[in-house]
């Protein structure tokens, strides 16, 4: 069972909106590596605004995504954001 999450908000920099869809839709792969990340969710929520989803049974695999190949890509590129991303840790209440 999940019992732990991320929520991690991202405002795609001015003409960066198809670079950062593209990098999240690749990221897909090198999450599903990690056996501690039980689901992850890209979504787009308007037209330059995106989100990561992500849940774990245990604090152990959240901090080894948070310091997986996502993350760092992340940090390896701040022209694709309007800000930083906005990263929630959150406690999973009720999951299916």
């Amino acid at each position: 069972m999940v019992t732990v999450g991320l929520f991690v908000r991202l405002e795609a920099a001015q003409g960066k909106e198809q670079e950062l869809e593209e990098f999240l839709t690749g990221a897909q792969s090198l999450v599903e590596q990690e056996p501690g990340t039980t689901v992850w969710y890209a979504v787009k929520l308007g037209p330059t605004t995106f989100a990561i989803f992500d849940a774990f049974e245990e604090e152990s695999g959240r901090e080894a995504h948070l310091n997986g190949a996502v993350a760092q890509g992340l940090g390896e590129h701040p022209e694709l954001f309007a800000q930083p991303p906005s990263i929630e840790q959150v406690d999973v209440l009720a999951s299916k």
